[in-house]
């Protein structure tokens, strides 16, 4: 190095920490006032302002077509915007989607993501403004709000949008700056500007009575706000908390299984996440009593997550735990920071209401100005155009005797007394413009700018004129783009805290084993009733004349086996089983059809408690008997007989070696045998002989009787349509029929008369029975005790079934 380049240096020292200070005082002085931070008065940070500013420029409104928006996002970036095109995309899309802002302020077509899923690249996806961002964007060209240069002073941009609605409020926002960050919750459009409203006509208003209007934030995707005391706070100081749960309903997902089903979710809250964390939870012992997790959720029905419950377990409970160990209960933390003035600040409800109101009062009042002053100078020139009109000859005599047009414009300042700005106007203008019918519309032009002005003048002379003009077009912009509240509010709720896994482990989520009755009707209905409703039964008339076929004593624990006359039995929990809201109406409960998925030739024939020490005797149309043993598998659904090809099971009963079993054919055999005269077999056995049938006969009714029970037997035509010959009816006491051994033919019980050749109906029971139709109409049957062999008493309607109330 030479001497010269030596003195050419220059060497400065520079203290590192105060170089540190100052190089991060300006680092965050950029990110809090140039990127973080919305602007109280438009609610908008400057890459959201740039991307409107700009798409409006671009002349992108809701009535043209969209464009690319990687075009938008090469626009704001090479024009206003210095910074990555991946942050002004990022931005460009919060504003499309309609679950994160209450009020969109752009209309995306295509892939703008979801609550789980990131947006398509900029080359795929179209934009254009919404219509809420024209309200953003009017009045830009009446010099309402200020234009500073842009980074590079070629061109200029807004400081702040005129911003037609309170953007901040409605829409909310979030950012992190450095030491401070925002976070705002969105809220109802129509309740924030009833609020605005009320403060501008009572600016001495208070808190609580503007949470009159605005009672707590009201988030794009609904859900349930739990506890109001946060959002006071907030409201009040600018910072609180509140806490969001999903809108849970416990429904019927299938015939025999319930479940919670999710709609709506706490913000931005997606399925899969919740999906993912109800699996973990499930997996770590965490959640009970969850079968399954379905997402149904598409574009047409909206958000729909079925969570499918074990059975016996109490949906409450279930749901408790979810709102413990996933995000459908979700915190959000209220931090209301924004630039006011330049500066940041936290404000309040109120606080918010006012700095928007303030800027809303000076647009409004420079829009006016600038309208008075554009409507002046008009009418200045107007007043000018009618005195050359009126004068006509004389202006063109003037114009036509001057050499020059300085010469022509003094001369018409001199005659007409006319400014320098008129005198040029109308040198400028064509002959044709000079007629009697150019006058006219002059002439009403005028009247018209004078009204005009007039109201402008009213407007800018008075405070409450001109907060008229922002209180009406206030309620214009709710009326027209505003909606009903998605959002619930509750005000008092008991908080469901958090819990160790040590304490959650002791959690019974199962349902209480309280005692029930199950009932099963002649109609085929099954229902439960609770204990605390039991007694209302006994010694109260039925609202309906259907009869309780088979009635069981259980628990809500408990399994019901309900046996069918395919030779199956369907296991169905008792709390499963619907409850009936009045227990002395049987016609209340779930169709058996429907409710145990039976064939349309299916019957069900009776119903046990599946027990240790239940045992069932079952007997089939072709005379078949079978005991089964207490070993009932852990299934929904499963086969106790192996029946023959076009046999089928026709009577189901419990079974005790002191009982008696009674068969009745439909050649009015009956046979009455001790019960332990039939040894308990296995489910795939296929039974004993029962009762030896005539050819052509079958068996028509089996069950077990005690010694003073009685029988009845109903025979008709075999050659008659169903239910159309209802034949004739006899009781008889049981004592009547001699007991024979299994496997032989029996005894009459029913002599026939006239066109009677079979017994269509048949039962054995306690002498307290209710009959009814197949449908469930009473039957008023006044029969006296016969001998076995004698012959019935002829019946007005067809016998269905017998049982008791």
């Amino acid at each position: 190095m030479t001497s010269k380049e030596n003195a050419d240096e220059k060497i400065l020292d520079i203290d590192l920490t105060q170089e540190m200070q100052d190089s991060f005082l300006e680092y965050s002085y950029s990110v809090i006032y140039a990127r973080a931070l919305p602007d109280a008065r438009d609610g908008l940070k400057p890459v959201h302002r740039r991307i409107i500013y700009q798409m409006g420029e671009m002349g992108l409104r809701p009535d043209r077509g969209h464009v690319k928006s990687a075009r938008v996002t090469g626009e704001v970036m090479g024009k206003l915007h210095p910074h990555g095109d991946g942050a002004i995309y990022d931005a460009l899309v919060r504003m499309a989607q309609a679950f994160t802002l209450r009020v969109p302020l752009i209309d995306g077509h295509g892939n703008f993501g979801s609550l789980d899923d990131g947006p398509a690249a900029a080359r795929y996806t179209e934009v254009r403004l919404s219509n809420a961002s024209l309200l953003m964007n009017e009045g830009l060209d009446e010099d309402v709000v200020d234009f500073k240069p842009n980074y590079d002073a070629q061109l200029t941009e807004p400081e702040v949008l005129p911003a037609a609605f309170p953007n901040l409020l409605v829409n909310g926002s979030s950012g992190i700056a450095v030491g401070m960050a925002t976070n705002m919750p969105p809220h109802n459009l129509r309740e924030v500007v009833a609020a605005a409203i009320h403060l501008l006509e009572h600016p001495e208003s208070t808190t609580k009575q503007l949470m009159k209007f605005v009672p707590g934030p009201d988030l794009p995707n609904g859900g349930i706000i739990m506890g109001l005391d946060g959002v006071k706070e907030a409201y009040e100081s600018g910072k609180g908390s509140f806490k969001t749960r999903a809108r849970v309903s416990v429904e019927s997902v299938s015939a025999r299984k319930l479940g919670l089903v999710v709609t709506e979710l706490p913000y931005l809250i997606g399925p899969e996440k919740v999906i993912e964390k109800i699996k973990d939870g499930v997996n770590a012992k965490k959640l009970l009593g969850i079968s399954d997790v379905i997402d149904l959720t598409d574009r047409t029905n909206g958000l729909k997550l079925v969570i499918e419950l074990k059975t016996g377990f109490d949906p409450q409970v279930v749901l408790d735990l979810l709102y413990r160990f996933t995000p459908m209960e979700d915190s959000f933390g209220i931090n209301n920071v924004a630039l006011v003035d330049g500066r940041p600040a936290t404000l309040g409800l109120k606080d918010m209401l006012n700095v928007y109101l303030t800027h809303r009062l000076s647009v409004i009042r420079r829009r006016s100005v600038n309208r008075l002053g554009k409507r002046e100078a008009r009418m200045h020139l107007i007043e000018g155009l009618l005195i050359a009109v009126l004068n006509i000859d004389e202006v063109i005599q003037v114009i036509r005797t001057s050499d020059e047009v300085d010469e022509a414009r003094s001369k018409l300042r001199k005659v007409f007394e006319l400014s320098e700005l008129q005198a040029e106007y109308i040198l400028e203008l064509r002959l044709r413009r000079l007629t009697k019918f150019s006058q006219i519309e002059l002439e009403s032009e005028k009247s018209q700018l004078e009204a005009e002005i007039k109201e402008l003048k009213r407007i800018l002379g008075s405070k409450e004129a001109l907060n008229k003009v922002v209180i009406t077009e206030l309620e214009e912009v709710a009326q027209k783009y505003g909606d009903a509240r998605r959002t619930t509010l509750i005000a008092d709720f008991e908080e469901v805290k958090p819990m160790s896994v040590s304490k959650m482990a002791g959690i019974d989520g199962q349902l209480a084993d309280s005692p029930s009755v199950v009932r099963v009707s002649a109609t085929g209905l099954i229902s439960r009733i609770d204990t605390a409703e039991l007694s209302t039964v006994v010694g109260t008339k039925r609202k309906r004349h259907d009869v309780t076929m088979c009635r069981i004593s259980t628990t809500t624990r408990s399994d019901i086996g309900f046996v069918t006359s395919s030779g199956r039995i369907v296991r169905i929990h008792v709390a499963d089983i619907p409850a009936t809201s009045d227990p002395t109406d049987l016609s209340g409960g779930a169709k058996a059809a429907e409710f145990l998925g039976l064939s349309k030739k299916e019957r069900l024939l009776h119903a046990i408690e599946l027990g240790e020490a239940t045992e069932l005797a079952i007997a089939t149309k072709l005379g078949t008997v079978k005991r089964l043993t207490a070993d009932w598998p852990a299934k929904n659904d499963f086969e106790i007989i192996s029946l023959k090809p076009g046999d089928e099971v026709i009577g189901a009963c419990n079974a005790d070696d002191s009982m008696e079993f009674v068969l009745v054919s439909s050649d009015s055999q009956l046979l009455r045998f001790k019960c332990d005269t039939v040894r308990p077999q296995g489910r795939g056995a296929s039974g004993v002989a029962g009762i030896n049938l005539a050819a052509g006969s079958y068996a028509v009714f089996f069950g077990s009787v005690m010694p003073d029970d009685v029988v009845l037997t109903a025979a008709n035509n075999s050659a008659a349509l169903p239910s159309t010959d209802p034949g004739s009816a006899k009781l008889s006491a049981l004592e009547e029929f001699p007991a024979k051994g299994r496997a032989t033919g029996g005894v009459r019980s029913h002599k026939f008369i006239r066109n009677e050749d079979q017994i269509y109906f048949a039962w054995a029971g306690n002498r307290n029975y209710l009959a009814s139709t197949s449908d469930g109409k009473p039957i008023d049957l006044e029969l006296e005790n016969s001998k076995r062999d004698s012959s019935g008493t002829k019946l007005s309607s067809t016998i269905g079934a017998i049982g008791s109330v």
